[in-house]
């Protein structure tokens, strides 16, 4: 058996490893990432991270929302060995957004450079997490970090905790130095074709690219009714709206536990303190009026050590004394005061406040009392007492323990504190996949449509166009899977049928507009064969026209008028010009000699009679625009630019567009044509004749545009030469 060895490039290997990986598969390898290098570096306590390498690489790959559950998912998970790491989730959700916004300028070829990259990174997170060190933990997390900066503040005098602050930054920027140079190395050796896939990875039809997405979203700031404006606002409203009651609702509920539990805590310090002294000594020790730091009683200093080992054992005791009740105010036997331990003396009298006055009465005679709250000037106080019976059963004494509600309040503002830092990586997590989910699965479809829709309706004119634009919109292939599926495949449905209906009115409308013609041309025939000598005058005459009318539109003149609609009726209905001759008697129309004043004025009732004959068919076909132009043409192409015209003397721009392009076809075929009445007049002769009559007989502008395209001129007239 033979084997045959082949050569594997480097870009297979890639492309088999890559082939076909989703956006889960980069963000559970990004966070898998992270964790790992998290646990090396907790391991050997370095005061550096590289946690986040995977975040930032999947942010630039796949973009913000996967970033950003890379990140919660890293801390959530480092949380198993190292606790402190959720209350950082910000700052590696942070991170994840900024290395998105990179990547996302790099693909609107704004290159970020890369060094303002690293430092808005660096800051970012060496600012927040130095910040939230202090806060959490009272000092910076690592114990080089503390030492540094308390030499520098030794030997230079420089603020300690400004120094922590610096020396973390600089640890950040070397940190996230490293960490962005191997996560943009992990990214470049993904095939380009893959890069493009992860980063298309969450459209749900035909990826926009970044100039139509930055389209849509400044259209969405402009219309501030806009449904992402919406959506946007209401995921944040609601969202802020869940986590402010939820989290006052749970912040109640353990402030109320807390409360309690110390409650009990402190009725358990009351009643060790009670079993840990001698009560038979009280009397004795009373009466000695020594300060505790010159008791040298070894059973005093026993007792002493065992009620401070209580207040520092039950979690949230402040104090635990020893009292003995009269009816003039506490005599203090022992106190875990600093203050009561060097200054003051053993029997000093502590005068009741107002919040001992409903249980004096069972404190004198020796009797249990509910904890209950007091105040002082700390602040609101939790106390309870534990009544202390000697050998023969009585009450000698009460020993008592004190938790500051102050101390409940602190504790209470710190567990709110990392509350709000858990919850603020979830609720940008949370908003995150909300408008992730509404960008690809509504406001990009929705806009995707309506922009090719409004193309579909602005080029309806347009068949080859509108056959394009259902193409396009069939070539979006949304596919939610909810109902902007439906209606997209509604809208598609709907596009293809108008399209072909458009096909279909467009046949039927050339078939009407040829059958038009036919007839035009045949009202033109019937008034040409009267007049032998014509030689093709209409068709010479609307080619004549559609020069003038080609040439004013090249030179930007009357531009609001010369529409492509426009022309194809003036061109369309030129040939009907002189159908008011059909009332011209035969005598008269082909006289070879000149005609008589008398005779004369019968000629020019033509016009009159052609502006009839077309008005009389505008109110049979109502609407049709191509009629009206060719009763302007009928009725005044013997109107003259100074008003010396008939049939009403009308003068410049008042005369209509049409006719004033008529009456320069009109005289010079009449010039260059043979007529009963007179020879053709040579080319450059009626050139010269229309020169003349510019500004004066014609529109000047339309003689000039029919002058410069005279070689066109001469094509018509070789053309009809011989007809």
């Amino acid at each position: 058996m033979k084997f045959k060895l082949t050569r594997i490039k480097l870009s297979d290997i890639r492309t088999m490893c890559f082939e076909k990986i989703g956006i889960p598969v980069y963000v559970i390898a990004g966070a898998l990432l992270n964790i790992i290098i998290a646990f090396i570096m907790n391991v050997f306590k370095l005061p550096l991270y590289f946690d986040t390498i995977g975040t930032v690489a999947v942010s630039v790959l796949c973009g913000i929302y996967p970033g950003i559950v890379t990140a919660v998912l890293t801390n959530v998970v480092c949380m198993l060995f190292n606790p402190t790491a959720i209350y950082y989730m910000i700052i590696n959700v942070m991170i994840a957004q900024i290395a998105s916004l990179y990547s996302y300028k790099m693909r609107q070829q704004k290159k970020m450079n890369f060094f303002v990259f690293v430092f808005a990174v660096s800051f970012a997170a060496g600012i927040v997490g130095m910040a939230l060190q202090w806060i959490l933990l009272g000092e910076p997390q690592f114990v080089e970090v503390v030492e540094m900066a308390a030499f520098i503040n030794e030997q230079l005098g420089i603020n300690y905790v400004f120094c922590t602050f610096v020396i973390n930054l600089l640890l950040n920027i070397l940190d996230k130095s490293v960490t962005i140079f191997i996560a943009l190395s992990i990214v470049k050796i993904i095939p380009e074709s893959y890069r493009e896939a992860a980063f298309e990875g969450g459209w749900r039809q035909k990826p926009l690219s970044v100039e139509e997405r930055e389209k849509i979203k400044r259209e969405n700031i402009r219309n501030r009714k806009s449904l992402q404006r919406k959506i946007t606002t209401m995921l944040v409203v609601d969202s802020f709206a869940i986590a402010v009651i939820m989290g006052i609702t749970g912040l109640r509920l353990y402030y109320s536990n807390l409360k309690s539990e110390y409650r009990t805590n402190v009725k358990n310090a009351a009643k060790l303190a009670s079993e840990v002294v001698n009560a038979d000594s009280i009397n004795w020790y009373l009466n000695s009026g020594k300060k505790p730091i010159e008791y040298n009683n070894s059973e005093y200093n026993k007792t002493n050590k065992l009620l401070s080992s209580i207040r520092d054992t039950v979690p949230g005791i402040e104090y635990v004394y020893i009292y003995q009740i009269k009816e003039d105010g506490c005599y203090i036997v022992f106190h875990t005061n600093e203050t009561f331990q060097t200054e003051m003396y053993i029997g000093e009298v502590i005068p009741f406040d107002k919040s001992f006055d409903p249980y004096l009465p069972a404190l004198l005679a020796g009797e249990k009392i509910d904890n209950f709250e007091r105040a002082d000037v700390f602040g609101f106080i939790i106390t309870a007492y534990e009544p202390i019976f000697d050998s023969k059963g009585k009450c000698v004494g009460y020993a008592g323990a004190d938790i500051s509600e102050s101390y409940i309040g602190d504790y209470m503002r710190v567990f709110t504190l990392r509350v709000i830092l858990i919850f603020s990586g979830f609720f940008i997590l949370i908003l995150g996949y909300g408008l992730w989910m509404t960008g690809f699965n509504l406001i990009y479809p929705i806009n995707s449509m309506a922009s090719c829709l409004d193309n579909f309706i602005e080029d309806n004119t347009n068949q080859e166009k509108l056959d394009e634009n259902v193409k396009n919109i069939k070539s979006l292939n949304i596919r939610t899977g909810d109902d902007v599926e439906k209606l997209y495949r509604s809208i598609c449905h709907m596009a293809s049928a108008t399209a072909e209906q458009m096909r279909d009115i467009r046949h039927y409308a050339d078939a009407n507009a040829k059958m038009q013609n036919g007839l035009i041309i045949t009202m033109a025939d019937m008034v040409e064969n009267r007049d032998s000598e014509t030689g093709a005058h209409s068709q010479k005459i609307a080619a004549y026209v559609k020069i003038i009318l080609e040439g004013l539109k090249r030179k930007g003149y009357y531009a609001s008028k010369l529409t492509p609609k426009y022309i194809g009726d003036v061109v369309t209905s030129a040939p009907l010009h002189d159908v008011g001759k059909i009332n011209i008697p035969d005598a008269i129309l082909n006289k070879p000699g000149k005609l008589t004043p008398e005779e004369f004025e019968i000629m020019k009732t033509h016009t009159t009679a052609g502006k009839q004959i077309m008005e009389h068919a505008i109110s049979t076909v109502s609407g049709e625009n191509y009629l009206k132009e060719a009763r302007n043409m009928a009725a005044y192409h013997h109107e003259r630019w100074d008003g010396k015209g008939y049939p009403e003397g009308l003068h410049g721009e008042v005369i209509p567009l049409s006719a004033r392009i008529m009456s320069v076809a009109d005289v010079f075929d009449a010039l260059v044509s043979k007529r009963v009445y007179k020879p053709a007049f040579p080319l450059e002769q009626a050139i010269e004749i229309l020169k003349e009559g510019a500004g004066t007989q014609f529109d000047p502008k339309c003689v000039e545009v029919f002058l410069e395209s005279m070689d066109e001129v001469k094509e018509v007239l070789i053309q009809y030469q011989n007809l």
